[in-house]
């Protein structure tokens, strides 16, 4: 079943957001199970993330063997994690600008 995850890394701002970016590199390989990614920053800097997943096995296999190492060698806190059964997914047409091939 899909999931719906939302990610609030406290302390964690946009300059580390772009190294775990960088360094975990999903956007170059693409993490087996992950549909959907987004991020933004409220007004202290801390960055926000919503995620779709195939299911919470993918979500868990991501974070534990890519993720979670490498904010860990950076000395990053863990996001507070929420995690949900997707009950509807919708794409639109707008989506098509923000696929990665």
């Amino acid at each position: 079943m899909a999931v719906l995850v939302l990610f609030h890394g406290v302390g964690i701002k946009k300059a580390d957001y772009e190294t775990l970016r960088r360094e975990v590199g999903w956007e170059r390989h693409h993490a087996k199970g992950g549909i959907f990614h987004a991020a933004g920053f409220d007004e202290h800097g801390d960055v926000h993330v919503t995620d779709v997943w195939e299911s919470q096995e993918h979500l868990d296999a991501f974070v534990g063997m890519r993720l979670m190492p490498v904010m860990q060698k950076h000395n990053m806190t863990p996001p507070k994690v929420s995690v949900f059964p997707a009950h509807n997914i919708n794409a639109l047409p707008a989506v098509e600008q923000f696929i990665l091939r």
